[in-house]
């Protein structure tokens, strides 16, 4: 998508160099369009948060909000410095934020293990300040941790896929895995974007590797 606004960065912009931003905020919209629930909060009581970048949020998002569990999804910005950035400047570079999937679950239903499974399965996530045919920092493979167990499990799960990864000739992961900060909605025509433009761009495409959800625990 970076494309459709010129020459795309793959260099990190330091925050002194950030774009500014500004005071107000995107306004979220109200429901999700397939799930029927609450794009922002509250959401419902025992509900955890599950932040992921893996390239172009449009396709990524589809993909959580078809997962079975999941109460609802977002896509917005996170992870880098500028204040309530918009598409557009996100698309240059110069907000240092990815292109993030928040995905609100049931852990009754779908653990976190789970979810990671599929954020790995779902793209390539050793090709650094890409993903595919979309080069720049906005599309780089990230997870942003709501707590120490989410923390835990990300890692545990990040050494088991490298390994299997490595088996099969891939480079070495480069996800960014940090603490979560703060969440920008991105604008509302982004919001379950595939499902209302059936036949629009999709990026996904995973390394054709399974990730070992039965080693994402620690116990092995």
């Amino acid at each position: 998508m970076g494309w459709l606004f010129g020459k795309d960065k793959t260099t990190m912009v330091s925050p002194e160099n950030a774009l500014p931003g500004r005071p107000t905020r995107i306004t979220a919209p109200g429901r999700h369009a397939v799930l029927d629930a609450p794009l922002a909060p509250p959401y419902p009581e025992g509900s955890e948060i599950a932040d992921f970048g893996l390239g172009c949020f449009w396709g990524a998002e589809r993909i959580f909000w078809q997962t079975p569990g999941v109460i609802t999804t977002s896509v917005g910005y996170a992870g880098g410095y500028t204040q309530n950035p918009t598409y557009e400047e996100v698309c240059t570079g110069q907000t240092g934020h990815t292109e993030l999937v928040r995905v609100v679950f049931d852990p009754t239903k779908v653990s976190y293990e789970e979810l990671l499974r599929v954020f790995w399965e779902a793209h390539n996530p050793t090709q650094g300040m890409r993903q595919g045919n979309d080069v720049g920092t906005q599309y780089r493979s990230a997870i942003y941790f709501h707590s120490p167990e989410q923390e835990k499990s990300a890692l545990t799960s990040r050494d088991a896929y490298q390994k299997v990864l490595t088996e099969s000739g891939y480079d070495p992961i480069t996800t960014e895995i940090a603490p979560a900060g703060e969440y920008y909605f991105a604008e509302e025509y982004h919001q379950q974007y595939l499902y209302k433009n059936p036949g629009g761009y999709c990026g996904i495409g995973g390394t054709g590797v399974s990730c070992p959800v039965g080693l994402t625990s620690g116990e092995a």
